[in-house]
């Protein structure tokens, strides 16, 4: 079997947020799955190549002023039309670490996402309100389901 790769593009302006783009790369990378290699990068790392040969992404934000992180912004913007027409049916998930409801960052991301014609594999997960270590298991969960989604070939 060809291995695959996913990538994982997360915002991590704080220590929390580190802890969630870990705990997204930790469940990609589980040893359950043997076929998906997982690479973190973050926004300002990321570029078009990594994304044009990627298997599938899972896209990290903070919510700022009710929208997606200024970094996470930037990324799409210089990815978009070099991945136009060339990703179209990417598998991808996406999680808000939010303040307030992290609709606002959720539906910038999935604006930008649906011009792409990327397909979530899932709701955007909210993590809203104060850090706790639910959100760390969520994005273990998130990591992995995606990872061994594009191992099985689900997505």
């Amino acid at each position: 079997m060809t291995s695959k790769t996913l990538l994982i593009v997360c915002n991590t302006p704080s220590p929390n947020t580190e802890q969630l783009a870990q705990a997204t790369y930790n469940g990609a990378s589980d040893e359950a799955i043997e076929h998906v290699t997982a690479i973190f990068k973050t926004p300002l790392e990321a570029t078009a190549n990594d994304v044009l040969t990627a298997s599938g992404i899972v896209l990290g934000t903070t919510e700022n002023f009710g929208y997606m992180s200024g970094l996470m912004k930037d990324f799409l913007e210089r990815i978009y039309y070099p991945c136009l027409e060339h990703t179209e049916g990417m598998p991808y998930a996406l999680y808000v670490k939010a303040g307030n409801d992290g609709e606002g960052a959720r539906t910038s991301v999935e604006r930008i996402v649906t011009g792409l014609r990327w397909k979530p594999v899932q709701p955007a997960t909210l993590l809203s309100g104060d850090f706790n270590s639910e959100f760390i298991d969520t994005c273990f969960e998130l990591g992995m389901t995606v990872s061994a989604g594009i191992e099985a070939g689900i997505y």
